[in-house]
């Protein structure tokens, strides 16, 4: 579905992406991990449309939409879900929803039912300002937001950040869900063990540059990956 070749992406005369490849099959989950600055959200402001890369291409569904307008890729089925949420706190939770389905001219009502099957909190807080949720219900939001536009391709940077560990279960729940219904997911994570355990295919990201590539199971056994992002304990629960 997404094919990335030779991502070159710079800023000022730093190298932030330095010519990855990456392959999302259709209907999958993928993963990018690795430590702050290694250019993983950078990869998806530049698939969004954000950034404008130095080099390479991103085809989606066949297409090259490298230099495409955000709104234009958001047409053709891609949406982000960014780190921080970013959602509007001063507007309602229905509010928001209707931002996200800003391209969409039917089936607006029903895309929100849908997002309040998914989240029945959300549904609850309706009227609520965003402003006022919890963490965890902001990040469903912005979710559900992003779900408005209808995808094909759903990206996520980072959406456990800062939630507490019962809700991160939570959302990883409702990842694997979302990608029941046949939205593709790549996702950018810092909690790696949760991320390579629903991942199809995992890419270590290190400065700019990929230095592991697999299944999410064979990157979890990956030793390299081991030491680097799981940590003992999370080998331990592996290995178990």
């Amino acid at each position: 579905m997404l094919k990335i070749r030779d991502l070159q992406v710079n800023y000022g005369g730093i190298s932030a992406v330095k010519g990855i490849n990456i392959d999302v099959p259709e209907k999958s989950i993928v993963t990018l991990i690795g430590a702050n600055g290694a250019g993983k959200s950078t990869t998806l402001r530049s698939i969004a449309g954000l950034v404008k890369p130095k080099f390479g291409s991103i085809e989606f569904m066949g297409q090259n939409i490298l230099g495409m307008d955000p709104t234009e890729i958001v047409a053709k089925g891609i949406t982000l879900v960014p780190e921080g949420r970013r959602i509007f706190g001063n507007l309602t939770v229905l509010e928001n929803l209707k931002i996200g389905a800003y391209l969409q001219k039917s089936g607006i009502e029903e895309g929100i039912e849908k997002v309040y099957e998914l989240f029945p909190r959300l549904k609850e807080r309706s009227w609520q300002y965003a402003g006022t949720l919890s963490g965890g219900e902001q990040q469903m939001l912005a979710v559900g937001r992003a779900l408005m536009a209808k995808p094909k391709l759903i990206m996520m940077d980072e959406p456990s950040l800062g939630l507490a560990p019962l809700i991160v279960n939570g959302i990883f729940d409702i990842i694997k869900e979302i990608n029941k219904q046949g939205v593709t997911i790549l996702l950018i994570e810092q909690n790696a063990n949760k991320a390579l355990k629903v991942a199809d295919k995992a890419y270590v990201l290190e400065t700019g540059t990929i230095t592991i590539e697999g299944t999410g199971q064979e990157l979890l056994k990956d030793q390299r990956v081991k030491d680097a992002y799981l940590g003992s304990k999370h080998t331990k629960e592996i290995n178990i």
